[in-house]
């Protein structure tokens, strides 16, 4: 199957003007200004198929968003090409945008004053949605979104999670092949994180929507990403399944084991102990030089043991690893 998205050695490059310090500073940078180049994205390829769900994560400044614009149409890289649904995006953008959904976690598409269900109507005009296709969508996302107490209600006076839930709802009435989510879940509760990673879930697989998901919440990755791409400083670190970035980079794992009975020691070859508390037991083991399944094997024949639970490293503490190693070989470099 062709992918949906191709990106190819992309760069986009700023120009910054360089703040100098002295008292004439003004006058020499009306005359003779000074800049320095930044590489907001800087030589980045990857495919992404139709159907995925992926996670493209980075500090503040990594190059997410740039990228992000430079998909939609709303920047022209400085280098590099980028093909999605087999169009060009800034030279095709009125026919590109009809293909496409957004949802932006601070910014919303619908009119502030209007209530939701008027806005939803006027997008119905912009995107030529037919009427049936419109009723039998709304009808889909109302059930879903729980959407009917809020259709009447101005869209500023929303709460953060009602306004989100007619945000992904204006995104998709139009059937989009691609939706792009930036910060979608940001200042939610759990309980509405939920619901909108079961929308997610659902528009993903059960209409094969495109999803890529950019976020400093690890945890939605985690709930909802099978794929993860990571970026620092413009270039990209990681591209792969989120299972080959614990096992690439999460190299510590832990064992929790409780006894059935109380030894006074508990040790093993090839694992350390990091917590003791009555007859439970914590080791802590590095993926490389022993497996769970001999350890375990280890435990069991020189203790009694009533269970025991493999715990992976959390998906913070591996991208933090990543940052880290990659500050290092910068400092070193």
């Amino acid at each position: 199957m062709a992918p949906i998205i191709t990106v190819s050695n992309l760069s986009k490059h700023f120009k910054v003007a360089r703040r100098r310090e002295g008292r004439w500073r003004v006058l020499r940078d009306l005359f003779a200004r000074e800049y320095r180049t930044v590489r907001a994205v800087d030589d980045v390829s990857f495919e992404i198929a139709p159907g995925e769900l992926l996670g493209y994560i980075g500090p503040n400044g990594a190059g997410k968003s740039t990228t992000i614009k430079m998909l939609t149409g709303l920047l022209v890289p400085t280098s590099g090409v980028i093909q999605v649904n087999g169009r060009t995006p800034w030279r095709e953008r009125l026919v590109h945008v009809r293909d496409l959904g957004a949802v932006f976690g601070q910014r919303t598409t619908l009119w502030w004053d209007l209530p939701v269900i008027e806005s939803l109507a006027l997008l119905q005009h912009v995107y030529e949605i037919p009427a049936d296709r419109f009723r039998r969508n709304m009808d889909e996302f109302k059930a879903l979104l729980e959407l009917e107490p809020f259709l009447d209600t101005p869209v500023r006076s929303l709460s953060l999670g009602q306004r989100m839930r007619a945000d992904l709802c204006a995104a998709l009435l139009h059937d989009p092949q691609l939706l792009f989510l930036d910060e979608p879940m940001i200042g939610l509760d759990v309980v509405a994180k939920e619901r909108i990673h079961r929308f997610i879930q659902y528009i993903n697989r059960q209409r094969r929507t495109t999803v890529i998901l950019t976020t400093h919440d690890l945890s939605d990755v985690e709930k909802l990403c099978q794929r993860v791409m990571i970026i620092d400083q413009g270039r990209l670190l990681f591209d792969g399944p989120l299972d080959d970035l614990r096992e690439r980079f999460g190299g510590r794992r832990e064992l929790i084991v409780y006894f059935a009975q109380a030894y006074p020691s508990v040790d093993v070859e090839g694992a350390q102990v990091t917590e003791r508390n009555g007859t439970r037991a914590t080791y802590q083991f590095e993926r490389d030089s022993v497996t769970a399944s001999a350890l375990i094997g280890r435990l069991s024949a020189r203790y009694r043991l009533r269970d025991l639970q493999v715990r992976e490293p959390e998906i913070e503490e591996i991208v933090r690893h990543i940052y880290e190693d990659r500050l290092l070989a910068c400092s070193t470099g």
